[in-house]
């Protein structure tokens, strides 16, 4: 997205509706690594700066880059959309992977604040989770 024709609407545009869903298809399914976010993190900075017209020689944070473009992490993005689902179906055999209950408890604790014990009974008070 080097191209000086194309305003900045254009390529934010491009952003979301192309790269975006490319980024997270499956994403609901995914079990949140360090490895998976550090790469999902290096994908998304490996376009933005190129959007925002700036270089790996500029030096600029990624928080600071996602500012001045209004774009909100991608991260935060997943992990919203992670909250909205549930899995069905059977696990295949073998060593039980993370389950997806266990990481949204973790996810709750580390975001929300919300110890693993307590999680059922705040999902019952919508007042608590949801966007007023």
């Amino acid at each position: 997205m080097v191209k000086k024709e194309l305003s900045r609407k254009a390529k934010l545009s491009i952003y979301q509706s192309i790269y975006v869903p490319v980024l997270t298809y499956g994403h609901q399914r995914w079990v949140m690594t360090e490895r998976t976010r550090s790469r999902i993190q290096a994908a998304e900075m490996s376009f933005l700066p190129r959007e925002a017209g700036l270089s790996l020689r500029d030096r600029v944070r990624s928080s600071d880059i996602r500012e001045g473009l209004g774009v909100e992490p991608l991260l935060l993005h997943i992990e919203r959309k992670v909250f909205r689902t549930c899995p069905t179906g059977r696990r295949p055999r073998g060593r039980p992977r993370t389950k997806w209950r266990d990481y949204i408890s973790h996810l709750a604790w580390e975001r929300l604040g919300v110890p693993p014990e307590e999680l059922m009974e705040v999902a019952g008070e919508r007042a608590v989770w949801a966007p007023s």
